[in-house]
């Protein structure tokens, strides 16, 4: 078996010893996570808000806004039906808007701790394989008593350091996709909120501007009646 593994696998995977197993294991997750997170945040645009920016801009110049689909974008979905419910108590209404927030940005946080504990666990688990290498090493030349060759040390300290620079190299790519996806759903969080708040102005505006309009026309239907007297 282990002839097998030395003839399919190179020389320098093989040397790493079991910690090389593990960094390969974590290498194949962070990738098929980073590839899914891509074509989530391809296929959602986090920070994409036009229908809500066209909304919002119709109200705050007075126009009725133009009913259309939200899409998949979590800014338009979370605000067109924020829109849609205004209808409900202002108490009810801020709580569902925050509700629905929370569900579209908890749903984009899928994978990241994963990529997380990666980052974190690589470097570790390639310092723990060279630990282990160094000891290897340590031993051999302990058994070559008084003939001590020079090359036995040496070629078991590279052996041992290949587990460290191979964390290194799962650990490093794996923090800045995470930094990466972390900060582009930040940005969406950033980017709903302003929403959310500029549509709660508008509809307080809008609630406000109600009692007054009654009123005035509740004041012009004597002046109507007595003119048509």
């Amino acid at each position: 078996m282990t002839s097998f593994l030395q003839f399919q696998l190179p020389d320098w995977f093989v040397a790493g010893g079991a910690a090389m197993w593990v960094l390969a294991l974590m290498s194949v997750v962070g990738l098929a996570t980073l590839i899914a997170k891509i074509l989530q945040f391809a296929r959602l645009r986090p920070v994409s808000s036009k229908k809500a920016d066209a909304l919002l801009e119709s109200l705050e110049r007075g126009r009725t806004p133009e009913e259309s689909t939200p899409g998949n974008a979590p800014i338009d979905r979370v605000i067109l039906t924020a829109w849609r419910n205004r209808g409900m108590t202002p108490a009810s209404w801020e709580e569902d808007s925050l509700r629905r927030g929370r569900e579209a940005l908890e749903e984009m946080r899928g994978g990241l701790r994963a990529l997380e504990v990666i980052s974190a666990l690589a470097p570790l688990v390639g310092l723990l394989g060279t630990v282990f290498g160094m000891i290897g090493a340590f031993q051999a030349l302990e058994s070559a008593g008084s003939q001590v060759d020079p090359s036995i040390l040496s070629g078991g300290i590279w052996e041992a350091l290949i587990t460290t620079a191979a964390g290194l190299t799962v650990a490093i790519p794996a923090l800045a996709a995470f930094h990466w996806a972390d900060r582009t759903i930040e940005l969406c969080r950033e980017k709903l909120q302003d929403r959310l708040a500029r549509l709660k102005v508008q509809l307080r505006g809008v609630a406000d501007s109600a009692p007054a309009a009654r009123h005035q026309a509740a004041d012009e239907a004597p002046r109507r009646q007595a003119v048509a007297g």
